[in-house]
Formats: structure tokens, sequence, C-alpha cells
């Protein structure tokens, strides 16, 4: 059950799982793609995934996880939520494709050892995804920058939207930069996966991505400062690279951060404020207070909520925030007992860049990237896989004939 002795048809899986959470809404696509014909591909990764979990995990070995454990649990608000069907049939399909979701992470976590063999198939799973976004730039600049976004980045080829692609360039450069400090990566690899992505990450004017990015790393170098000279090294130019920007680039920098936006829009959060506050003042019943209104589509009026915390009260309820924080607690507290490491790092990176994005991105209460970068997490906290049983069986005695015990004694 080793990193090293991992199928590669678990990466498969996995990979699978990233294509179901990629999503069907998002920007028009240079050859438009049926919303229908976009879930029916994403729906048939995921029950593809738990096919070919079920196929590497037949006798349905489990490593223990409370991360798992508790997403597990989420499910029961999810479904008293959705049962009433206030939210139509499509909550209990979203409880459905749940459900799936975390049986497959159950059945893969059989592999989870706190190697970094799943950090790679990440790695590889969203840099696929940002090829195929750089390939619909190339195709049709116009189609992949359009003006309705306001010249953001977005997907030409595969609906997707400016924080997607920044999310998962963000993401992808955090971890390659890890792996490269660890020297688990040469630089040429690093190179070809981080610049590319951080030109992307740029393109896309995502701040919160880009928030994320900065504060997961510094807290993921700073925890391998005190073991690694690479890591001291890193953090010093960081910090002198970042202090020279800031001073010689400040009006740059504050343009691109501002996005042509207004004061008052910027602290309204681009109205996602105004949204949250209405959310909050609706009236509810003790039951919706409770377990929510049902698994939606994360939004309140047809305006989308973008906060995780909120999205989950409003469909899960209070229940639901207490497991989804409890879950995040119960991670970053394991992070902390880990003595330094490399995959510690990553996962301190990952905890870190969901619980930023949390406050402006929906996503922790149902099948998401953002589930996805915790289970990773997860599995880089797993305790290693024992190579040698607990006990050992004791060897029988030779019995040795009469006459050759008289021998020895003569």
């Amino acid at each position: 059950m080793g990193g090293n002795h991992t199928p590669k048809a678990v990466g498969i899986a996995w990979a699978l799982l990233g294509l179901n959470t990629l999503g069907s809404a998002g920007a028009k696509t240079i050859i438009p793609l049926p919303r229908s014909l976009i879930q029916m591909a994403t729906m048939g990764a995921l029950v593809t995934a738990f096919a070919l979990a079920l196929v590497l995990n037949p006798r349905l070995r489990i490593r223990p996880s409370a991360f798992v454990l508790l997403l597990t649990l989420l499910l029961v608000p999810s479904l008293i939520s959705s049962a009433d069907l206030e939210s139509g049939f499509g909550a209990l399909f979203r409880c459905a494709r749940l459900a799936v979701f975390i049986g497959t992470l159950w059945l893969l976590s059989r592999w989870w050892d706190g190697s970094l063999t799943f950090v790679r198939y990440h790695i590889r799973m969203y840099f696929a995804v940002l090829v195929l976004v750089t390939a619909g730039l190339v195709i049709s600049p116009g189609a992949a920058m359009p003006e309705l976004y306001g010249g953001r980045l977005v997907g030409a080829l595969w609906p997707l939207t400016p924080p997607q692609i920044g999310q998962y360039a963000a993401v992808i450069t955090g971890l390659t930069v890890l792996l490269l400090l660890g020297r688990r990566i040469d630089r040429v690899s690093a190179v070809v996966v981080i610049v590319p992505s951080l030109v992307l990450l740029a393109m896309t004017h995502t701040r919160t991505a880009t928030a994320g990015l900065l504060i997961g790393l510094t807290l993921a170098i700073g925890s391998l400062v005190l073991t690694s000279a690479a890591a001291r090294r890193f953090f010093a130019w960081a910090v002198l690279v970042t202090t020279v920007a800031a001073v010689g680039f400040a009006s740059a920098l504050r343009t691109w951060f501002l996005r042509g936006q207004s004061q008052e829009n910027f602290t309204s959060l681009t109205g996602r404020a105004k949204v949250w506050d209405a959310l909050l003042a609706a009236p509810r019943t003790t039951t919706e207070k409770l377990f929510g209104v049902g698994l939606g589509d994360k939004s309140f009026d047809g305006l989308p909520i973008d906060n995780s915390w909120l999205a989950v009260y409003n469909e899960q309820g209070l229940i639901g925030v207490v497991l989804v924080a409890a879950f995040i607690i119960v991670l970053g507290g394991v992070a902390l007992l880990r003595p330094p490491s490399l995959p510690r790092a990553c996962a301190i990176f990952l905890i870190s860049y969901v619980g930023i994005s949390s406050y402006t991105e929906a996503g922790l209460g149902d099948a998401s990237p953002y589930l996805l970068h915790l289970a990773l997490a997860a599995s880089l906290l797993a305790a290693p896989a024992a190579a040698t049983p607990l006990t050992t069986p004791a060897v029988p005695r030779r019995r040795i004939p009469r006459w050759a015990r008289d021998r020895e004694v003569t």
C-alpha cells in the first residue's frame, strides 16, 4: 500500500474525480456544448471513477480517515433537507452525486500513506486542464478573454470561469514550488509547470487565488524553515522580491488588484456582501436553520452566494456548518501535530488555500475541487502503512534428537 506500489489506475480514478468537479456552467465556448452533454460527461466520469476504484479495491479495504468520516456525516443534513424537495429533485440528485464522490474517496483511501503520490496526480490533472485553457486562448483569444468577463481569461474549449482557472493555476504552482524545494522534481519540469501557471493566473485577475497562493506558500514554507536550508533561502529571496515589487510596482499592482472597480464595489466584494446580507436576513424555520433547504446550485434569489460557509448554512444548515468546520479543524490540527516534512508542508498549503478561498468561493458542502484539495491533504497526513506486522509470529523451536543433545553435552 505504499506510494511505490500504488496502481497507475488509481491516478486515473483521481483524474476522473477532478473531471467531475469541473462543473458545467461557465463562459461560452468556441464550439457550443449543450449543458446536458457536459453534465453527462462529468457524471459519467464520477461513476467511472467509483467503478474503477471498486475494481482496484474489491475487498473494500479502507484507511481510517476523520476527514472522510465527517464528510460522510455531512450527507445526513443534506438528505434530511433535500427529502422534502423544496429545492426540487435536483437536490436529491446532488445528494447521490455527493454520496458517490465520498464513496470513491473511501475506496481510494486504501492508498493514502502520507507519500507524495497523489500530489503528482493532482498536479498532472490540473496541468492538463490548464493546457486545455491555453489551447482555447491560442485558437480564439477573443472567446478566451471576452468582454462579458471584463477581459479576464475563461475556458474557450470547456466552460470554465476565471476563478476556476485561477484556482487550478494557484494550487499546482504552490505544490510544484514545494516539490522543488524538497528536491522531488527537477528545475526544468518545475519551470514548465510554474511559469505558464503564473501567467494564466495573472490573466484571470483572480484575487482570491493569488492571495491563497501567497499566504498558503508562506505558511507551508515557514513550516520547513527550521529543517530545510532550501526553504530558508527561498523564504529570504521571496521576502526580498516581494518588498521590491511592493515598492517599485505599487501602482501597477493596485490597478491589477482593483480590476477597474470602484472603491465601493471593491469594499462590497463585487456585490457579494449584499447577497450575504439578504441571505442572513431571510426568515427561516427551525428545521431550515438546523438542516438547510437542500443541496442546490449555491445561489440565493438567483444570485451566486460565493461563500462556502453561507452556502453550507443555506443548504445544510447549522449542522452542516459545524461538520465542515470540524473536518477543517481536524485536518489543521493533525498538520500542526505532525513533525516537519514535505508532505506536511503540502498539506498545510492546501488547507490554508481552501480556508482562504472559502470566504469568497462556495464548494465545501458539495462535491467540488475544494473537497478534492482537502482529500489530498488528508492523504498527505495519513500515517505511513506499516512495512512489517505489529507482532512477530513465534518461530517454533526445532526439536533436537536425544542422541544429538548427548553428543553436544560430551
